[in-house]
Formats: C-alpha cells, sequence, structure tokens
C-alpha cells in the first residue's frame, strides 16, 4: 500500500502529519508522493480539495480520507485523536471506497485557442470581469433563458452543501449523478426575466452559457479562480470520472448535514 499524507500547514496538522508517517513505518507502508494509492489529507476540507485537484489525474488508482483539526468536514470526517486507529486500517486494508460525482467544465474560446477543461468537486461559478454578467443559458442545445445578474454557480451533489446552499440551492446526496445551477442576484424586471429557482440536472444533460456581451470572465472551480478572455461558451456537464472515498465506518451524508448545519 502506497500513501501519502497532505497538510493544511499549520502547527497542529503538521505534527499530526509526522505522526502519522513514522505510525505507517512501523506497519512498513510506502510513502509515494507520485503514485499513491490513498490520499490522506489533514486539515479541512479547503485542504482535501487541494489535495483531490494535485492528484485529480490519478482519480482512478487514488483513494482519498480526510482528517479535520479544526471544525467537522463534509470530506474531512475523522478526528485528531482516531488518527491511530485509521493508519491501523489503512495498513490492514480494511476499508470500502465510495465514489462521487465530479463537475466537468469546458471553456471554448472565440479566437480558436485550444478549450480548457477543469474537474471540480464542489463547483464552479462564472461571474463577469467587471461589467455587467449576461449570458445565454442553453439546455441540451436549446436556449433556456438570458440570465442577468451576479453571476452563476454549477454545483456537484456534495458540493451543493457549500457555496450552493448559501445561494439557496438544495442539497442533493452524493449518490444522485447529478449537477445543480443557482443564481448569484438575478435581475428580474418587467424586461429582464430568469427562471429565480436552482435548477437540478441528470447526467445526461449538457448546460451551455454562451456570452451577450461581454466576453472577459472570473471563473472559479473550487478553490481556484482563474480570468478568460475571449471567451465563446463554457460548457457545464457531469464528468466520466469520479472521486473515490475510502470508507472505513458509516458516517451517512444525512448526519454529516446534521452535524454541520443543525447540531449546536
Amino acid at each position: 500500500m502506497k500513501y501519502v499524507i497532505t497538510s493544511k500547514g499549520d502547527e497542529k496538522s503538521d505534527l499530526l502529519r509526522l505522526s502519522m508517517i513514522a505510525e505507517f513505518g512501523s506497519y512498513g507502508l510506502e510513502y509515494d508522493a507520485e503514485n499513491p494509492e490513498i490520499v490522506i489529507s489533514i486539515g479541512g476540507d479547503g485542504t482535501l480539495l487541494a489535495a483531490f485537484h494535485e492528484y485529480e489525474d490519478k482519480l482512478s488508482d487514488t483513494a482519498f480520507v480526510g482528517i479535520h483539526t479544526g471544525h467537522l468536514g463534509f470530506y474531512a470526517d475523522w478526528r485528531p485523536n482516531e488518527a491511530e486507529k485509521l493508519v491501523k486500517r489503512i495498513a490492514e486494508e480494511k476499508y470500502d471506497t465510495v465514489k462521487y460525482p465530479l463537475l466537468k467544465t469546458t471553456v471554448c474560446y472565440s479566437s480558436g485557442k485550444k478549450e480548457t477543461e477543469y474537474l471540480a468537486l464542489n463547483e464552479s461559478t462564472i461571474q463577469s470581469s467587471g461589467g455587467p454578467f449576461v449570458v445565454d443559458v442553453i439546455i441540451n442545445g436549446t436556449q433556456f433563458e438570458r440570465f442577468r445578474g451576479d453571476g452563476l454557480c454549477m454545483s456537484t451533489p456534495s458540493g451543493t452543501t457549500a457555496y450552493n446552499k448559501s445561494l439557496g440551492g438544495a442539497l442533493i446526496h452524493p449518490s444522485i449523478k447529478s449537477m445543480q445551477l443557482t443564481e448569484m442576484a438575478s435581475i428580474n424586471n418587467r424586461v429582464y426575466r430568469t427562471i429565480s429557482s436552482p435548477l437540478i440536472f441528470p447526467k445526461h444533460h449538457k448546460v451551455s452559457l454562451k456570452p451577450v456581451d461581454d466576453r472577459d470572465f472570473q471563473i472559479s472551480v473550487d478553490h481556484l479562480s482563474v480570468l478568460h478572455r475571449d471567451v465563446r461558451e463554457i460548457i457545464y456537464e457531469i464528468s466520466e470520472q469520479e472521486i473515490k472515498f475510502a470508507r472505513f465506518r458509516s458516517f451517512p451524508f444525512w448526519k454529516r448535514v446534521h452535524d454541520s448545519f443543525i447540531e449546536d
């Protein structure tokens, strides 16, 4: 079993990382940052998101597990005092894997420049670089609406608990292969109209955003935000790739929701 451990970078997380590496050494496991079979993230959900993007080209061969050194996360669900138990379970390979859907974002350019593709574990957002944000929303090749507002957010099922939730989107169980489009401050009056509700799309749907005026956009994928110029179209679809999480015990999605948002 080859493993790697990523850390948030604070003292608590770094010390726990060193302690776990020593513990793994006692089992004779190999530390391999290039081709790990399991990626252990210590910190929080943001740390695991960073680890996901670092190893997104190895998803078919890699499983992820998170330890939270702060608040309970949706991806980081182990506590520091359970690290020794986790190391033993990994060494004995006593775990199953569960797969979560990912979002594929394709940015196409008017200039003919090669398109850019991104994978998102949580969401992808698009906003204007400065002027009014106006795009045509096209669902499976048919125009649905002309959106005017601050921006749009497309999320994965597991990502619906993140920015999507703050925008008033629904929460979707990760076993449902879908993506959700939510609005950011849409303009609705006698002239402009949008649906004003989140839209949930199944696996076989494709959603395109086509600029009406401004072609420069700030596009964010999870924690990465990049300015794209001369954009012709942004295409959202559910990726054929999935992320695998190592599961050592039952921790239902709705319990995570309850513990994160309802329980004191």
